[in-house]
């Protein structure tokens, strides 16, 4: 269902990007790469990774942008120590202690709107100020390995062990700054955050509450064309 909404929303972002070209007097393209640090503020599922976004910017004002980004990240790694219970009153033990050391990896997908507080995206002397806000999904995939064998048919665990796949609908915030290399060339520097927007549960996650909220600082160069 996801994708299925996802494939709604790069067909209305390209109907409006081809219908603003055609009545813009300010009609540019431009496309960014950069790499950042990636923290995960989920409650008990700290985290950092390094990662990479590509992003393909539609000039259609002098002040207004819209764009399409993907990104990738490394595994975030964490621990937590956690307890199974037992399913029945007559198991022994009644619960087990153990840790499960997990990591996550994130990937993201978004289109948004992108607003010039200062300056353009052709200037030639002097720096930009900008914020940005969009719609993105999010797919994770997540691989838990427990400190010890636990048997499912007589225990519950907070999560599963092995490998698990999510998806998270988001909302996209950004602001960045940016400043003229030479050339056709910007440099830039930007704060990003993803808000999940949905939650579907999943069994391998130990924290499923508005998780993974993400937080990244990105550093990278826009060529104008």
């Amino acid at each position: 269902m996801i994708l299925i909404q996802l494939k709604k929303l790069y067909l209305v972002f390209g109907c409006v990007i081809v219908i603003s070209n055609l009545f813009a007097q300010y009609p540019g393209f431009s496309l960014s790469t950069d790499i950042s640090v990636q923290r995960n503020f989920s409650k008990e599922q700290n985290f950092l990774a390094a990662g990479h976004t590509t992003i393909a910017n539609i000039h259609v004002t002098e002040k207004n942008s819209a764009y399409i980004s993907f990104g990738y990240f490394t595994p975030g790694k964490f621990s937590n120590t956690l307890a199974a219970t037992a399913k029945s009153g007559a198991t022994i033990p009644q619960q087990i202690s153990y840790s499960n050391n997990a990591s996550i990896r994130l990937r993201h997908f978004s289109i948004g709107w992108k607003r010039y507080l200062k300056g353009s995206p052709a200037i030639e002397t002097g720096w930009n100020l900008y914020g940005a806000v969009g719609f993105g999904i999010m797919p994770g995939t997540v691989i838990n390995t427990h400190s010890v064998i636990i048997d499912t048919t007589n225990y519950n665990t907070p999560v599963l062990n092995g490998e698990g796949k999510f998806k998270r609908l988001t909302l996209d915030f950004a602001a960045g700054w940016e400043r003229h290399f030479g050339g056709d060339l910007y440099f830039y520097a930007e704060a990003r955050t993803w808000i999940p927007a949905s939650d579907y549960p999943s069994k391998y996650l130990f924290n499923n509450n508005k998780a993974p909220f993400t937080g990244m600082l990105a550093a990278g160069l826009r060529l104008f064309f």
